[in-house]
């Protein structure tokens, strides 16, 4: 996969070596010489940018990333000016880093992909989660198996989950842990919405996946990356 992360400080340097060190293309910007320096020997391309300014972020390969990560930190105002800036121009998937409750919740208002806040997430673990694919959640358990969960994609839709459990094992080594489907639901107070709710995979062997539904997973990340390049 291809990255683009704007910012590279401590955090976005350290997410920048991970991934390249798991064979993906990474592609970095910040305003700070030595922070460019730091990098340019050992990712992709490194620009020496502003982020803040238009004409500055434009001259990024913005459609031609998969994802882009603002890992700014503690400059606010970048941070939040870079992100309104790429959604203006229209980038499709977007994380970006709060440094506090106030930033979260106002980076929540983009409706972007992902808020990383580092304080509960290291560096380290959402690069493992992006090795896996940009869509799935993942909860390391040890220094090799993690338990992933992710929305159903094309590939998926239609199979039962009886023969998805049996393709998983078989094919990947890999346990279907649980489904989840929206339902919906309606309280007390006659509103109704949909909320996740679990699928009985003992009891409803013959459900099959459909859009929507959300599989958890658990297996070695070898197994799982094998997955995520089929499935995807």
């Amino acid at each position: 996969m291809r990255f683009l992360i704007i910012g590279l400080g401590i955090y976005g340097e350290n997410l920048a070596r991970d991934l390249t060190d798991m064979g993906h293309q990474v592609i970095g910007a910040d305003r700070s010489q030595s922070h460019v320096d730091a990098l340019k020997d050992y990712i992709s391309t490194v620009y020496l940018i502003d982020s803040t300014e238009q004409a500055q972020l434009e001259v990024l390969p913005l459609r031609n990333v998969d994802l882009v990560i603002v890992a700014i930190g503690e400059n606010f105002g970048a941070s939040i000016k870079t992100v309104a800036l790429l959604r203006q121009a229209g980038v499709k998937h977007i994380y970006a880093r709060a440094i506090d409750k106030l930033h979260e919740a106002i980076l929540a208002s983009f409706e972007i992909d992902r808020i990383i806040t580092p304080e509960q997430r290291a560096a380290a673990d959402l690069s493992h989660e992006l090795e896996l694919g940009s869509a799935m959640q993942t909860l390391p358990v040890d220094g090799d198996h993690a338990v992933v969960n992710f929305a159903a994609t094309e590939y998926l839709l239609g199979i039962s989950y009886h023969d998805l459990a049996q393709r998983l094992a078989e094919d990947f080594g890999i346990s279907l842990v649980a489904a989840c489907r929206l339902t919906d639901r309606t309280n007390v107070l006659g509103i109704t919405r949909a909320e996740p709710a679990v699928i009985d995979i003992a009891k409803s062997a013959s459900t099959q996946v459909v859009r929507g539904d959300r599989l958890t997973l658990f297996g070695s990340r070898k197994q799982l990356r094998d997955l995520c390049r089929k499935v995807n």
